[in-house]
């Protein structure tokens, strides 16, 4: 009996893991939105920056590493894991040929839905203000349309999501190597907080752009999770090898 069976059975709307999510995903947000309503984004933007700018902009270590760095590292995983659709290795032979294109199309979709959101976004980053020693005035990311005077497209965090995006990955895991999916949580949560916090002391973004991002990739992926158990229940029956992990006897007969 193929072990996907058991993680088709039940409908998503009536598991534990349902309710827990939903939970975990409201309280999240309950944070993300206490940050916005304390109007903390300022008060710790000024730990790194005043009037003659952010004294870590041009780090070589935050630039070099974390910036250009961490961006590459993060495509190259991206591309492996796109291969590893068809050639899965280590945990991933334990998913099911959907669940991998989960996986990796999630991840995708979750980069796509921040870039979208930071090019229609007319707010600018910290360093673009007055403040830090720029032109722009602070204007909240709530007031949509509400020119600053600067460039804008600085909300959400684009680099915290090269690191979040990855979340999609932890609800495709979790079917199949509840394990691995808990280790791969928290280094995709670790990431996109580094990433954001090493473009907070920059001032290349606020922290609240940082919180939304995380938030925002988190939802994708579990609407993502949602959709695709729904996609594979339906189809169970007329693609059973879709079900099969890679490394089962039926899989590879």
């Amino acid at each position: 009996m193929p072990n996907s069976a058991p993680a088709l059975a039940e409908r998503p709307s009536r598991s534990p893991f349902f309710w827990r999510t939903l939970l975990w995903t409201w309280l999240s947000l309950a944070v993300v939105l206490a940050w916005d309503v304390f109007a903390m984004d300022r008060g710790f933007a000024h730990w790194f920056g005043d009037a003659g700018g952010f004294a870590l902009r041009s780090d070589w270590f935050l630039v070099n590493i974390v910036h250009e760095g961490g961006r590459r590292l993060a495509w190259l995983v991206v591309l492996g894991l796109t291969l590893c659709v068809w050639r899965p290795v280590g945990v991933l032979r334990h998913l099911p040929h959907g669940r991998r294109v989960q996986l990796v199309s999630g991840i995708l979709l979750s980069l796509a839905a921040i870039s979208v959101l930071k090019y229609t976004s007319t707010t600018s980053c910290p360093w673009d203000l007055a403040e830090f020693g720029g032109v722009a005035r602070y204007v909240s990311h709530w007031s949509v349309g509400l020119i600053d005077g600067g460039p804008g497209r600085c909300f959400p965090a684009g680099h915290a999501s090269t690191g979040f995006a990855f979340l999609a990955g932890y609800f495709a895991l979790r079917h199949h190597a509840p394990r691995a999916a808990r280790l791969w949580l928290a280094t995709a949560l670790g990431a996109g907080l580094l990433m954001g916090l090493a473009q907070q002391m920059r001032g290349a973004h606020f922290m609240s752009h940082t919180l939304w991002t995380g938030w925002l990739c988190w939802t994708t992926g579990w609407i993502w999770d949602l959709a695709a158990t729904a996609w594979l229940r339906r189809h169970a029956d007329q693609d059973t090898d879709s079900l099969l992990p890679a490394d089962s006897p039926a899989a590879t007969a």
